[in-house]
């Protein structure tokens, strides 16, 4: 290429070009244009140096060095990458001039907080270091609890909302402060609520690194809430993350793994509500499905309906509130999913993936995307292009205001499938709309 390619607006709104901006250095900024996901690579320094009238050794420097602050030189690069004058640092010709009082202003603060022009992040940050942690109270009782519970429901609804990259160093930092309350005096009655607490907490953490592929942390918190699960003698949470510990799992191409996980959780499945068992059944599918025993799934498949059938929400815990008759067409649908692109059971797929976007409300907008996603992905792979193209821009809709890398992947996979049908002209603009969502999920 002897010129930067054409790039969407989504480009520049990732959280990785951003943190560059940020920084107020343009080395940096080039740098994190250079690795960006949307370029299927990345770019050597050699091909961008060229392009922006440098030797290799000169970006090299620049993107490792001080903030070069030549505004001439700073214009040229902005324009020759394109980028956006409204998310720079300084202005470029033919924008609106900033009023002086504007400059003064931006003068007197940069100068009250310590920021210059060759980095505001950073300053920005120590003013952090002197803020006091939380006290820890002496004694915790019901209140604590009770607060507890509530953060892990609040921060579990953003969750559903808008993914798990959005928030999820607050709910890490609520963690942290909510084990630290487990080695605090607790009247022994209350003992069992306040490890179930936390453990829900704990949970929710852990789905959002989950989603947003922080694996190794989300292992890690999926453990911290099994443990207080089996402190609390808590069947319920346990049955939850033991659940979500078999889907990363299997998401993470471990079926077998997930299987085992999903068996543990059954035992004495006596003492679990309907939904709870559904839930189960549901992902006890999904693993057989991708091991490829297809009656074996689908007998699970039947032992969900059947639990679900005689599910009662007034009977189930908090952190269940989720699984509704849409969630449970999705989960059935993608279990499904693995069996229909092989030419097994496609319409029972499709149905269930259609009942689960049409039912799903916009509490759940990340199940909605992901399983519109997958319906959009299944009418692809089974030869109906302009149905996938229907089905696809609709879901491109709710992709587009989360943060999932779950999310992101299925989408790669609607594409990549999508290359199939290269002739199609609603496919090809599909195609187009994915790389920019991709881009800033």
């Amino acid at each position: 290429m002897t010129h930067p390619p054409q790039v969407p607006f989504g480009f520049w709104q990732t959280d990785h070009m951003r943190d560059a901006f940020a920084m107020w250095h343009m080395g940096r900024v080039i740098a994190a244009y250079r690795a960006h996901p949307y370029h299927g690579r990345t770019l050597p320094q050699e091909l961008v140096a060229n392009w922006l009238g440098l030797t290799q050794a000169q970006l090299s420097r620049l993107e490792k060095g001080p903030a070069p602050e030549y505004l001439s030189k700073l214009i040229r690069w902005a324009q020759v990458l394109g980028i956006p004058a409204d998310l720079l640092w300084f202005k470029l010709p033919g924008t609106s001039a900033a009023t002086l009082d504007n400059v003064k202003r931006q003068d007197f603060l940069r100068a009250a907080l310590g920021v210059t022009v060759t980095g505001a992040a950073a300053p920005l940050m120590d003013l952090l270091d002197t803020i006091q942690p939380t006290p820890v109270p002496s004694t915790v009782g019901a209140t604590e609890i009770e607060q507890i519970r509530r953060t892990a429901h609040e921060f579990s609804t953003w969750d559903h909302v808008y993914g798990g990259g959005l928030v999820r160093e607050a709910v890490s930092a609520q963690l942290r402060y909510a084990v630290s309350l487990l080695n605090t005096r607790c009247p022994d009655h209350h003992r069992a609520e306040l490890h179930s607490a936390v453990g829900f907490l704990g949970h929710t953490a852990g789905f959002m690194a989950f989603d947003v592929y922080a694996h190794a942390d989300a292992r890690s918190m999926f453990r911290l809430a099994w443990t207080c699960a089996e402190e609390a003698n808590n069947w319920h949470l346990r049955g939850k993350v033991l659940s979500s510990i078999a889907r990363q799992a299997i998401w993470c191409g471990n079926p077998d793994d997930g299987l085992t996980y999903i068996e543990l959780a059954m035992v004495r499945s006596d003492r679990l509500t309907f939904t709870e068992r559904a839930m189960l059944q549901s992902a006890r599918a999904r693993a057989l499905a991708k091991l490829h025993r297809v009656e074996e799934a689908m007998w699970a498949i039947g032992q969900a309906d059947e639990a679900f059938s005689k599910a009662s929400p007034l009977n189930d815990p908090p952190w269940m509130s989720y699984y509704d008759a849409a969630q449970h067409s999705g989960d059935t649908g993608h279990a499904l999913f693995d069996l229909a692109v092989q030419g097994r059971f496609a319409t029972e797929a499709k149905q269930r993936l259609q009942a689960a976007v049409d039912g799903h409300t916009d509490t759940y907008v990340r199940s909605r995307a992901i399983s519109g996603i997958k319906l959009a992905s299944l009418a692809m792979a089974t030869g109906d292009p302009q149905e996938a193209a229907v089905f696809g821009t609709a879901a491109l809709v709710d992709a587009g205001h989360i943060r999932s890398r779950r999310a992101a992947d299925d989408l790669r996979e609607l594409a990549c499938l999508a290359k199939q049908h290269r002739d199609v002209v609603e496919v090809d603009e599909l195609r187009s709309r994915i790389d920019t969502v991709v881009a800033a999920v």
